[in-house]
């Protein structure tokens, strides 16, 4: 292949380089205006007051907003957040109140005005503590929260979603383990740190149509949810998005958009921007997940997984958000890629009063992979086997079935032995040189660990994909993922150059996104972009090139299954002289005549995702989705 496999430029590089290359941030407009939160200083408290007086006559003040503004709440799969706090605070860091302003110093110098008063509470610092104590609760109405999407909060605990995955036989299990260990692990949260923090702009129009700017990882998502929350028909709703400055899954929350958008609509539907601080990005905006794991693994005496009993509880913070998902997705793939036939699973989504969670990279498969490397680690020293022999000999294979009790397949799940057996090439494994003394303080360490991810998707997320042709017979490939810094787009620019025989720079991707133009792509998370915009692109390529041959039959005199695309041209397979260059027919094809067939060459293509299914909540069975 000339492309596919191959190391090229990237097709944004020299923009980014030469710091050309435009982020949200950078659009500035004379007529903006700027808005900036107050943030709570308390994990938790009562809001007894807030006066805004002095805050007001401030300089440049426009508007002031305060949680009795916005009385809904908002949440991904249970509605448990308002847009600003309203009578209790559940989080250091958690806004407040947001001030409107001529520029972002006066907006600033407002919030420093705002006196807020409150009533300190008891703090829950951890997810262990959320889950035995129950005299203090971050949320004391869970029962009477909407739940959008399957999720189990359990009424008057700390309990946001309780996550069951049953399998087998415990006891059995038990009886057939000679060796038994059991380990506790505990991970805090920590923030994803992308160069750029989070910004918005947001502008209401005068006929209603909204327009948002944002630096986002799902645009759509966006759209979707200001019109799930304000009311707004999503066709009257246009989200932006350029380049992003790095995201790693904190980007996938829809958040300050809330924010903005209220800010706008205050006043008369300016156009209003948000920037968050480093530190607000850091202490007030979504983190990564915090986890404590209790771990209890059996082997047989020759080394073979018999029961597993595991405990995850999610540190998910002050709200639902994105945790209660990434608690499914952790309980779906619980054991690792091991085969253990008897398996005990409870993971709990645990309000504490730390920021609430989004996705982060692996949407928590690294964090309880390590409990679980660690525990086998231990339990092949106890039972006296090789770690990376312990591992084969349980790498779960074709014709098992996961913790879900989904049926595997190669087509589904690969082969791990495989990967163990190349890995121990390219190591040199040996289990008595594991460690090599290097001399001067120094040691050079062999480790090894096994990752599964499931796709943790919607049942319905979709791709899709628009291809235009120019004259010259080059092309432009139109898709909804963000670009946010791994190089998808140009891995999409090599598909399409070695399909359709062209040189890369012969495909132009588009960087920014706009959902009124662009086609819809789910998010641009869980390292699925490359295969779900992928699909949908090859689908277009495929549809395109179709539409070629349909037109270069007619002229050629051939049928199209004769012809063939490459090279800037479509041929005859046997007789490549007798051709047509794409650009005499990308727009169709004109006869010296004047007559003319076909028209503007304009391929389309889609991908949803097949075969998902919501768990049974109490055993866990079914085909893990989001």
């Amino acid at each position: 292949m000339k492309y596919i496999g191959k190391s090229i430029p990237k097709i944004d590089g020299y923009e980014k380089v030469t710091g050309t290359a435009k982020y949200t941030t950078d659009y500035v407009n004379k007529n903006m205006l700027y808005a900036k939160l107050l943030i709570s200083p308390c994990a938790h408290a009562k809001i007894v007051s807030i006066n805004t007086n002095e805050a007001w006559l401030m300089t440049g003040v426009k508007a002031i907003l305060t949680g009795k503004d916005c009385p809904l709440l908002v949440g991904v799969l249970l509605e448990d957040k308002p847009i600003l706090a309203r009578d209790k605070v559940r989080y250091h860091g958690e806004p407040v109140a947001v001030v409107v302003a001529d520029s972002e110093l006066e907006a600033e110098r407002a919030v420093q005005k705002i006196k807020v008063e409150y009533e300190e509470l008891p703090v829950i610092n951890s997810a262990s503590e959320a889950f035995n104590s129950n005299d203090v609760l971050v949320h004391e109405d869970i029962n009477n929260y909407r739940i959008l999407k399957p999720v189990s909060p359990v009424p008057n605990t700390n309990i946001a979603n309780l996550v069951k995955i049953r399998k087998g036989n415990m006891q059995k299990g038990w009886d057939e383990s000679e060796f038994i260990v059991e380990a506790t692990f505990s991970l805090p949260q920590s923030d994803h740190a992308a160069l750029e923090t989070r910004n918005v702009r947001c502008e209401i129009k005068k006929d209603g149509k909204v327009e948002v700017n944002t630096s986002t990882q799902g645009p759509f998502a966006v759209r979707e949810f200001l019109s799930r929350y304000f009311q707004v028909p999503s066709g009257n709703i246009v989200i932006n998005t350029p380049y992003v400055g790095g995201a790693f899954g904190g980007k996938a929350a829809v958040d300050l958009e809330y924010i903005a958008y209220l800010a706008s609509k205050a006043v008369d539907g300016k156009l209003v921007k948000i920037v968050n601080s480093r530190e607000e990005d850091m202490i007030s905006s979504p983190v990564k997940i915090g986890l404590e794991a209790k771990i209890k693994l059996g082997c047989s005496k020759d080394g073979i997984l018999k029961a597993a009993e595991l405990t995850y509880l999610v540190d998910i913070g002050a709200y639902s958000n994105m945790g209660v998902g990434i608690t499914r997705s952790i309980a779906t793939d619980c054991t690792g890629p091991y085969n253990i036939e008897n398996v005990y699973c409870d993971a709990c989504s645990m309000y504490t009063n730390h920021p609430f969670v989004t996705s982060f990279r692996g949407f928590g498969h690294g964090e309880y992979t390590f409990a679980i490397e660690r525990t086998i680690e231990l339990l092949s020293q106890q039972a006296g086997i090789d770690p990376l022999n312990f591992r084969m000999k349980n790498a779960i294979k074709s014709g098992n079935t996961s913790p879900t009790m989904t049926d595997l397949s190669e087509s589904n799940l690969g082969n791990l032995n495989n990967c163990l057996q190349r890995l121990k090439e390219m190591m040199n494994w040996n289990p008595c040189n594991i460690v090599t003394d290097l001399g001067n303080d120094r040691v050079l360490a062999k480790g090894i660990s096994c990752l599964w991810k499931s796709p943790s998707t919607p049942t319905n997320a979709a791709s899709g994909a628009l291809i235009t042709m120019n004259p010259d017979g080059s092309i432009n490939i139109n898709i909804g993922s963000v670009e946010l810094g791994p190089g998808t787009k140009t891995g999409f620019a090599q598909m399409a150059a070695e399909k359709l025989g062209l040189e890369v720079n012969q495909v132009n991707v588009n960087i920014d996104v706009n959902t009124t133009t662009s086609p819809v792509h789910w998010k641009t998370v869980a390292s699925m972009s490359t295969f779900m915009v992928g699909r949908a692109i090859e689908e277009a390529l495929n549809n395109t090139i179709a539409q070629i041959k349909k037109i270069g039959s007619s002229v050629l005199r051939c049928p199209p299954e004769d012809l063939e695309v490459g090279f800037g041209r479509v041929y005859v397979k046997d007789e490549p002289a007798f051709y047509l260059d794409l650009k005499d027919l990308a727009h169709g094809y004109q006869y010296t005549n004047g007559n003319s067939i076909g028209g503007q060459i304009i391929g389309h293509g889609s991908y949803i995702m097949r075969h998902l299914s919501k768990l049974n909540e109490q055993t866990g069975e079914g085909k893990c989705y989001l």
